[in-house]
């Protein structure tokens, strides 16, 4: 199919695509043409059923992911949950730790200032022995 020195092609690429573009090699110019076919194939019984197969493949795949994707979830939340139990209860027992250690704290102190006390009173009396001697 040759007018004018320009030659023409016809290629088929894609089905239900129509491109035109204009191609320069060697001085002539090459039009491309991909047509719309409507053409559709003929599929046989034993492709009929390797594509059911792979359809039910499908199917149970999805069942999988979406069976694993509940499980794990139930499983991070249950995780979830343990994590926030735990926390709680070491937050509680630090609490009562230092509950305890201000307990002895304020019982040191109480001591501390008896024995301060006690220890002035003797002082007063020395003095007082002292003054007297």
């Amino acid at each position: 199919m040759e007018s004018k020195g320009t030659e023409v092609m016809r290629k088929r690429m894609k089905p239900a695509v129509v491109e035109k573009g204009m191609m320069v090699g060697d001085g002539a110019a090459v039009e491309i043409v991909e047509e719309e076919t409507e053409t559709i194939p003929v599929v046989s019984e034993q492709m009929e059923l390797d594509i059911s197969h792979i359809l039910e493949k499908i199917d149970r795949f999805t069942q999988l992911v979406s069976e694993l994707l509940e499980s794990g979830k139930s499983l991070l939340k249950e995780l979830s949950n343990e994590f926030e139990e735990r926390m709680i209860l070491i937050h509680k027992e630090q609490m009562e730790k230092w509950q305890e250690e201000i307990k002895e704290l304020k019982l040191l102190d109480a001591s501390n200032e008896e024995v301060n006390s006690l220890l002035h009173n003797a002082r007063c009396l020395l003095q007082n022995v002292h003054n007297d001697s």
